[in-house]
C-alpha cells in the first residue's frame, strides 16, 4: 500500500517536472534595456528576427516587453525617439518563475512571458506558440514516459542486485547482502578473501589491471547467467580497484519479464509502414547514446536537450571531431522537426561553383550539364526537417549573403527558377573555427553571426574531459573487433593511464583512429604502454615534468580561493544571524548550493 502510494507520487512529479517552464522556454533570450529608444529597439528585433523584446532594469529585472504592434503605432506618430520604458506593454505581459507549470501560466491572460530566476533576473521568455508547443510536446512525451516507465518497473520489481568491491590485490573489501544471498557466504567470511575464492568465474582482478570498464555483461554464477556491470576505481593516475554490480537474478528472466510486457503492449502499438521504419533508423542518434559521464558532457546533454524543445537556431562549436554532428542529431531528435529528416551538408566539401545548385537545387536547363527534371537543393531535402550546415565558416562570402536572405525571408528558389518558395526548417549550423575572429578579418559575416549564433552549444576537447575516456576506448575498442570479426582486446591500467594524459588534438575521431590501428596491428588481446606510438608517450612524460611546478602552484592558489570563500560564507551568515535562505539570497546562489558549501567548509554550527 505504501509502495504504491510512493511510486504514484514519483510518477506524479515526473509529471510535474515534464511541465515546468524551464523546459519549454526559449532560454537566454536577447533583451533591451530600458533607457534605449524604439528605433534601437526596432533595429534589435529585425536583426533578430524575432517579434518581441522583454524591456529590463540594469539589473536585468523585466519591465516590460516592446512588441513590433507597439513600434508600428509609435512610429506612425513619429514618436521613434521615445524610451521603450515608457512605451512597453505591461497589461499584456506577465513574469514568471522558472519552475512554475505551463499549466498554471495557460489560465492568465497575457500573450507573453518573462521568465526570471530566483533573483528575479531575466532569463529566457515564453509566448502562447512556445505554450502550445508544450504542451503537445509533452503528450506525446508522457506517452513514451508511461510505457518505458511500465518496462522499467517490470523489470526492476525483479532485480536482484549485488555489490562486491575489491582493491587492487583483487582482495574483497566489500560484500553485500544481495550478494551473500545469492552466493550463499556471509560478507564476513568473504570479506578479505580473493575475489576469485568467493564469485565464479569473476573478471574484477582483469578490471584493475586493464583499468577498462564492462557495462552490460554475461557472467556465469554456481552455473547462471547473470548480467554484470565491472568498473575500475582510479585514484591519482592508478587504478585502485573495481566495483561488480550484480544485476538481474538471470539473463532467461529479464526476456520473460520483457517478452510478458510486449504481449500485453503490442495490441495498443500500430505497425510503422516500411518507409517510416526507414526514416526512424537514419536518425536513431539521441543525447543518451552520447558516451561520456563527465560533469562537461552532462551539462552539454542539459542544454542540448533545453535547446531541443525549440525552434531556435543552434551553433555547435568545437574543435574538429568533438561530435558535433552527433549533437545536431540528437537535438533534431528531441525537436518539433523530429518527424521530419535531418539532412547534412559539409560546408567545406563542396567546390565553390557548385555551392549555390548544392543548397537551393536547380531548375532543369538552368545551365551546361544540368540533370534533366533539375535537382532539389538541401533545402527542399530538409523541409519540416533539420538542415545541418557543418564547417559554416567555409562558406564563401557570397553563398553566406544569400544563406542570410534566406533566412531573414524563409523563402528559397531554385538556380535558374522563377517560383520562390516557403521553407519550414530548422536550422542547426557547426564550426570549428573562431567566427568572430574571421568576422574581424572580414572572412565572415557580421550579420549572418548574429541569424544562426541565437544558441551556441560549445563542446569541449576530449582533453578537458578526460573521465569519458575510459568508457570510450571500452566502447569504441569492443565495436571495432567486432567489425573484424577478432577477439576482443583489452588495456592494461598503464596504456589507459598514458591515453588519459594524451593532449588528443584530433578529439574522438584520433582516439577511433588510435584504437583501430592497435587492435589491427597488437598480437595478442593486451595492449600494453610499449605498444601505444611514441607520440603518445613522449608528450605524456614532457607534460608530467613540465606540470610538477605548475600543478603546486595551483592547488595553492585553489586553497586560497577556497579559504577566502569560506570566509565570505562566515561574514554573510553571522550578518543574517544565521538565517541560511537570506544568506543565499545575498550570497546570489541556490539555496541547496549554500548547504553543499556549509558542509564542505564546516560551517554548519554557526
Amino acid at each position: 500500500m505504501i509502495q504504491d502510494f510512493v511510486q504514484s507520487s514519483e510518477h506524479e512529479l515526473e509529471k510535474e517536472e515534464l511541465l515546468k517552464v524551464e523546459r519549454w522556454m526559449i532560454p537566454d533570450h536577447c533583451s533591451i534595456p530600458k533607457d534605449k529608444s524604439l528605433r534601437e529597439a526596432a533595429e534589435m528585433i529585425e536583426h533578430l528576427n524575432v517579434e518581441c523584446l522583454p524591456v529590463v532594469d540594469g539589473n536585468k529585472h523585466p519591465i516590460g516587453m516592446v512588441t513590433l504592434p507597439i513600434l508600428l503605432n509609435r512610429f506612425i506618430y513619429g514618436h521613434a525617439e521615445e524610451s521603450v520604458a515608457d512605451c512597453c506593454t505591461k497589461k499584456n505581459h506577465s513574469v514568471v518563475h522558472s519552475n512554475v507549470s505551463l499549466l498554471e501560466i495557460s489560465a492568465m491572460t497575457s500573450a507573453h512571458f518573462s521568465i526570471v530566476d530566483e533573483q528575479e533576473r531575466l532569463i529566457g521568455v515564453l509566448s502562447r506558440k512556445e505554450i502550445l508547443k508544450g504542451f503537445s510536446l509533452y503528450i506525446r512525451e508522457l506517452n513514451q514516459m508511461e510505457h518505458t516507465a511500465e518496462i522499467l518497473n517490470g523489470i526492476l520489481e525483479s532485480a536482484y542486485e549485488g555489490v562486491a568491491v575489491v582493491d587492487e590485490d583483487g582482495i574483497l573489501r566489500e560484500f553485500n547482502e544481495a550478494y551473500s544471498r545469492f552466493t550463499g557466504i556471509a560478507a564476513k567470511d568473504a570479506i578479505g578473501r580473493h575475489v576469485n575464492e568467493v564469485i565464479d568465474n569473476t573478471r574484477l582482478p582483469y578490471t584493475v589491471q586493464t583499468g577498462m570498464p564492462e557495462r552490460g555483461v554475461v557472467q556465469y554464477i554456481q552455473g547462471q547467467a547473470m548480467i554484470v556491470h565491472r568498473i575500475p576505481i582510479w585514484k591519482n593516475e592508478k587504478v585502485v580497484g573495481a566495483i561488480g554490480m550484480l544485476i538481474f537474478e538471470g539473463v532467461t528472466e529479464v526476456y520473460r519479464i520483457y517478452e510478458k510486457l510486449q504481449e500485453n503492449s503490442l495490441h495498443k502499438q500500430p505497425k510503422p509502414f516500411p518507409s517510416q521504419a526507414k526514416l526512424k533508423e537514419s536518425r536513431s542518434m539521441t543525447l543518451d547514446q552520447i558516451i561520456g559521464n563527465s560533469e562537461s558532457t552532462a551539462h552539454i546533454k542539459r542544454l542540448a536537450r533545453k535547446v531541443a524543445k525549440s525552434e531556435a537556431t543552434v551553433l555547435i562549436t568545437g574543435e574538429s571531431g568533438t561530435g558535433k554532428e552527433m549533437y545536431a542529431k540528437g537535438i533534431h531528435h528531441l525537436s518539433p522537426f523530429s518527424s521530419g529528416p535531418f539532412i547534412s551538408l559539409n560546408c567545406g566539401a563542396i567546390p565553390e561553383h557548385l555551392f549555390e545548385s548544392e543548397l537551393f537545387g536547380y531548375e532543369e536547363g538552368a545551365f551546361t550539364g544540368a540533370k534533366k527534371g533539375g535537382k532539389l537543393g538541401k533545402f527542399e531535402l530538409a523541409q519540416h526537417g533539420t538542415l545541418f550546415l557543418d564547417e559554416i565558416g567555409e562558406m564563401p562570402l557570397m553563398m553566406q549573403t544569400k544563406l542570410l536572405r534566406v533566412l531573414q525571408e524563409k523563402e528559397v528558389e531554385r538556380v535558374g527558377g522563377n517560383q520562390p518558395y516557403e521553407i519550414e526548417t530548422r536550422i542547426i549550423a557547426a564550426t570549428n573555427r573562431n567566427l568572430k575572429d574571421m568576422i574581424e578579418a572580414g572572412e565572415f559575416r557580421e550579420d549572418l553571426y548574429y541569424r544562426i549564433n541565437v544558441i551556441e552549444i560549445p563542446l569541449s576537447p576530449l582533453r578537458e574531459r578526460t573521465e569519458d575516456i575510459p568508457q570510450l576506448v571500452s566502447y569504441y575498442l569492443h565495436a571495432i573487433c567486432n567489425k573484424y570479426q577478432m577477439s576482443v582486446k583489452v588495456f592494461t591500467s598503464e596504456a589507459m593511464a598514458v591515453f588519459l594524459h594524451y593532449h588528443w588534438p584530433g578529439n574522438i575521431r584520433e582516439l577511433m583512429n588510435t584504437l583501430e590501428k592497435l587492435a589491427v596491428l597488437v598480437d595478442g588481446n593486451t595492449i600494453n604502454s610499449h605498444h601505444l606510438p611514441d607520440y603518445m608517450i613522449d608528450k605524456e612524460t614532457f607534460r608530467k615534468e613540465e606540470s610538477n611546478e605548475i600543478t603546486t602552484l595551483m592547488k595553492q592558489a585553489k586553497s586560497l580561493e577556497n579559504e577566502k570563500e569560506r570566509e565570505i560564507i562566515r561574514t554573510v551568515l553571522r550578518k543574517t544571524g544565521g538565517n541560511k535562505s537570506k544568506a543565499a539570497k545575498q550570497l546570489g546562489i541556490h539555496r541547496t548550493t549554500l548547504y553543499q558549501k556549509l558542509k564542505k567548509y564546516d560551517l554548519n554550527e554557526l
